[in-house]
């Protein structure tokens, strides 16, 4: 949290850099988020974390949704740098950087639950948020150019459309994510790590199409 202030002897108020009130109010809906999820904060709690007034909040965001959906930007921003960070343009090898970036999706999810839960558990409609439906827009199109790469080392008369494909492993990366790896009452719990479990999943998903070196 970025928090300049002391906090007023526990009554939750905190200070913030005077002029940067739209950071603090992002902080502290980040940190009510990770509490009680995407649909248990209000507007007037976010002011009320940052030291300001109920009404100071409606400078910069006209309700909660337009609050949680500036948190979902960031969140899919940081994401998309994540996986374009692990994927590294296909390099040392292009089936190994696609196994990186499914790793880097659960590490995210472990390590920003508050930006990953108001990135996929809010309910936010994505036609009121234009700029939100561009951040995810960004964030896939890191994985569907990893597909596109390492489907076009499928020989053409067997090779799956590349959006199938990133759509496949998403679905896998995010399915783990969300039973397995995320720190909420209803996760199971796996007799091995989650990583092992999502790289045996991709390892065989690519083994089928002859990539990992298996038949």
């Amino acid at each position: 949290m970025s928090w300049s202030g002391p906090s007023d002897g526990g009554s939750g108020r905190r200070g913030y850099h005077h002029g940067n009130l739209r950071e603090a109010l992002i902080d502290a809906a980040l940190e009510l988020i990770g509490a009680k999820g995407p649909a248990g904060f209000t507007i007037a709690e976010a002011a009320r974390l940052a030291g300001v007034s109920p009404a100071a909040p409606y400078r910069h965001f006209r309700d909660a949704d337009a609050l949680l959906a500036e948190v979902a930007v960031r969140g899919f921003d940081r994401f998309a740098t994540r996986l374009a960070k692990a994927w590294n343009e296909g390099r040392p090898e292009k089936v190994r950087a696609f196994e990186d970036v499914g790793r880097a999706y659960l590490a995210f999810a472990r390590e920003e639950p508050a930006y990953y839960a108001a990135m996929f558990d809010s309910s936010l409609a994505a036609e009121a948020h234009p700029d939100l439906q561009a951040a995810s827009d960004r964030a896939f199109a890191v994985l569907r150019d990893a597909a596109e790469q390492v489907a076009a080392m499928v020989p053409k008369a067997r090779r799956p459309p590349a959006l199938m494909m990133a759509l496949h492993i998403w679905a896998m990366a995010h399915g783990i994510a969300s039973l397995f790896v995320r720190a909420v009452p209803a996760r199971r719990k796996l007799p091995m790590p989650a990583e092992d479990l999502l790289e045996a999943g991709v390892l065989l998903y690519l083994q089928s199409l002859g990539l990992a070196g298996g038949e």
